[in-house]
């Protein structure tokens, strides 16, 4: 096999993989409902159809990407994809609500199996200094995946019933698993010892997950429940334990290399931030398009078209800016950018035209994929070969964090604003008072956007540091 078909099909894999997570979270929105009454459900049942699997997603990330350096990003990526398929079908054939929320935890095990393989795919096979135009092009499918989910969600549902949504992810995870069986990366030497330190996986994965789930608890109980309170006082005396477990341990879960990198700690402070940004605005817009203004599901869909079609078109000129002008440049233009958007919606009201709410959105759209570009390319590219995992389990973290914690700071605003336990319930100041908050949120992402290289030839110092990182010959 040539370079040039290797380089091609890592990517094909990488971006499938990628699409398959993405369109998979937003059919089941659609397909939530029809559920619920099928299987007799409650409202809080079905809400755990989703909680259980971002669960299991967000603590195991980091340990699957850490498993991916020590045991081969391939083998996890094919386990995870095949998995993934399996727990599926299973739920399209579950009898009970439980089955599924069962059978979506494990969903949301081996979706965190490949998560982080798909962007350490793209570190083994391209070199640090050309990851730039394939993050785009997955980071432009991603979009793509995500927006096609409900209008994809809605006609399987509409046609063939909610199982029909699960049954569709079968033949897909077939072809990338043969796909993948193909793919031939470099080489590498294995770093450390090989040993996973159980310890710090598993308090890892406890301060993630009791983070994860006091955070989605914030709407319905608020940040001074004694629910919440206690989960993040508990969250962070585990996170404790674990810094302290990490700095006396030979083989730490997060690499003392990774977790020194200004770079990559930097990035994935600005993907928690925007991306708390972004889902908290389009929660809060979402409630207000639709309970305020009394558009249908489709016609909201419409007003927010232009994110998606943003996100999309402005990959490839995001890859372009961080080759020309580095990653400090691209990521404080596209955190600019993301608060404009944010910001721009505070106005958004009963006279506000399509075209001046879609504007908003496509600014919106534009500054987010830049900032993914330019974080996701600093996180993996900064990274020598033999961390490409861990630091794209990392990376998945933040994102996988940062909407959970939108929602929550949204939820919270527009209490205090409204007086109403529902987000933008009551009246457009509410609203605008709110995503203020969101935007104000989003602009800390500016700090460790400043902290990031100038340029794109200083970057990639860890490569130094670990030799036994360094591909074969």
């Amino acid at each position: 096999m040539t370079a040039h078909v290797r380089l091609h099909l890592a990517l094909v894999v990488s971006v499938s993989s990628a699409m398959l997570v993405a369109l998979d979270g937003t059919v089941l929105l659609v397909a939530q409902p029809s559920l619920q009454r099928d299987l007799g459900a409650s409202v809080a049942q079905t809400q755990w159809t989703s909680t259980g699997y971002l669960l299991a997603v967000a603590s195991l990330l980091v340990i699957a990407g850490r498993l991916g350096d020590r045991y081969g990003h391939l083998r996890l990526l094919l386990v995870g994809v095949l998995g993934f398929g399996a727990a599926s079908a299973g739920i399209a054939l579950a009898p009970s609500i439980g089955w599924v929320i069962g059978l979506r935890a494990a969903q949301g095990v081996f979706g965190a199996l490949l998560q982080p393989a798909t962007l350490a795919l793209l570190r083994l096979t391209y070199p640090a200094d050309r990851l730039g135009r394939p993050i785009a092009i997955r980071t432009s499918a991603i979009a793509v995946a995500a927006g096609a989910g409900p209008v994809l969600g809605g006609v399987l549902v509409a046609h063939l019933g909610w199982r029909a949504v699960f049954w569709v992810n079968a033949p897909i995870v077939l072809v990338i698993a043969a796909l993948t069986l193909s793919v031939r990366p470099p080489r590498l030497e294995r770093t450390g010892s090989g040993r996973l330190d159980l310890a710090g996986a598993v308090l890892l994965a406890a301060a993630l997950a009791l983070l994860v789930h006091t955070l989605a608890g914030v709407p319905a109980r608020g940040w001074t429940a004694a629910p919440t309170l206690s989960g993040l006082v508990a969250a962070a005396g585990l996170a404790a334990a674990l810094a302290r477990h990490e700095r006396r341990t030979a083989d730490p879960t997060v690499p003392y290399e990774v977790a020194r990198s200004i770079p990559v700690t930097a990035s994935m402070a600005i993907l928690l931030l925007t991306t708390a940004g972004l889902f908290g605005t389009l929660f809060t817009a979402t409630f207000y398009l639709q309970n305020i203004l009394r558009l249908d599901a489709l016609a909201c869909g419409l007003r927010v078209l232009p994110l998606t079609a943003l996100m999309v078109l402005g990959a490839p000129f995001a890859a372009t800016a961080l080759r020309r002008y580095g990653p400090r440049s691209s990521a404080i233009t596209g955190t600019t950018l993301v608060v404009t958007g944010i910001a721009g919606l505070s106005w958004l009201g009963p006279s506000r035209t399509w075209m001046a709410t879609g504007a908003a959105f496509a600014v919106l759209g534009a500054g987010f994929a830049t900032v993914m570009v330019t974080a996701t390319g600093t996180v993996v590219g900064d990274a020598p070969p033999g961390y490409a995992g861990v630091v794209g389990g990392l990376k998945q973290t933040a994102m996988n964090i940062g909407p959970t914690l939108g929602i929550a700071v949204a939820a919270s605003a527009g209490a205090s604003a409204s007086g109403s336990p529902l987000v933008a319930g009551t009246s457009a100041p509410a609203m605008g008072s709110t995503v203020l908050v969101l935007a104000g949120f989003s602009a800390l992402g500016l700090i460790p956007a400043l902290m990031l290289p100038s340029h794109p030839a200083r970057r990639a110092r860890l490569d130094t540091t670990a030799q036994s990182g360094v591909p074969r010959r």
